[in-house]
């Protein structure tokens, strides 16, 4: 156990795992930032003006920093906005931790072990703390950074001392490793690739919501999220999805901050992703198929105390 980490009893403590509390902030509530500017291309004919006109409109008045990228491969569309500002992680790093040890194992030539299995379960599907550190210092710096090269990640910077609630990430980044988990390339094994899905796709309920909302029920959905407070900045809340299905394959990472609650965060994220489903994939029903009755109401992530 990181001697940094501290636990607490309940339900969600079990459920993510015991890791560093974050003191609670009480931050004044920041202004409405101005409506971003959004860019998007597509070759299918009106649908990045459909795309850019929606994702504004669904971040009018909206008080939180927002990146967002989207990449639909069956229409050559891309949606980027602040994709090069860099965020604090939070448990996003986790897909970047499952995928450097598969990446690693490759080059060894070996499979998981059980132990290695149990550790990614937890790690992607209840977002646990614990697995994370485990295979963080198992891994080490230079393999991380190894995968990170590899990947063309060039952007992300791992989080020091241990702490890898705290890397660097940009929506680019995060895109290229949606790119490369789903479809196949010399980075990744297919085997690899099937697996991070698989997992993906088997978050718990309760930690199923951001991207996925709105998502029509013809795609297959794999989503993983983070979410961690500090005391500048207020609420990082993330989410990344990949969406499969209905003549798509499409990509969404939204990454926000200065959000006064982790509840006004993922808001904030699901009034995108409603938007961008609707345009990339029309449907009558307008079907959420992951829509969440609950949320942890505090972060619990590996990174360093604050006064």
């Amino acid at each position: 156990m990181n001697p940094r980490t501290s636990r607490r009893t309940g339900a969600l403590a079990a459920a993510l795992g015991a890791a560093l509390l974050i003191p609670t902030v009480a931050a004044a509530t920041p202004a409405a930032a101005a409506t971003p500017t959004v860019s998007c291309t597509s070759a299918k004919a009106g649908l990045a003006a459909k795309l850019q006109k929606d994702i504004t409109a669904a971040l009018a008045g909206r008080r939180s920093t927002v990146a967002l990228g989207l990449y639909d491969r069956s229409t050559s569309t891309t949606c980027t906005l602040r994709a090069t500002s860099s965020y604090d992680s939070a448990s996003t790093v986790k897909v970047t931790v499952l995928a450097t040890l598969l990446w690693d194992a490759k080059k060894h030539n070996r499979y998981l072990t059980d132990r290695e299995i149990s550790l990614t379960k937890a790690m992607i599907t209840r977002s646990d703390n614990d697995a994370t550190t485990a295979l963080w210092k198992q891994l080490g710096l230079t393999k991380i950074k190894g995968f990170l090269a590899a990947a063309g990640m060039t952007k992300t910077v791992p989080g020091a001392n241990g702490y890898w609630g705290l890397t660097q990430e940009n929506v680019t980044d995060e895109q290229k490793l949606l790119r490369l988990v789903t479809a196949r390339n010399s980075v990744l094994s297919d085997n690899s690739r099937a697996y991070i899905l698989k997992l993906m796709g088997e978050v718990v309920s309760a930690q199923r919501w951001g991207t996925p909302a709105g998502a029509p029920s013809t795609v297959s959905v794999h989503v993983k999220n983070g979410w961690l407070q500090r005391a500048t900045h207020g609420w990082r809340v993330h989410s990344l999805g990949t969406f499969n299905g209905a003549g798509h394959d499409y990509m969404i990472s939204v990454l926000t901050q200065d959000n006064s609650t982790m509840d006004y965060g993922v808001t904030t994220i699901q009034n995108v992703a409603k938007a961008i489903h609707k345009d990339i994939v029309p449907t009558t029903s307008g079907t959420a198929v992951y829509t969440p009755t609950s949320r942890p109401s505090e972060a619990f992530v590996a990174v360093p105390p604050q006064g």
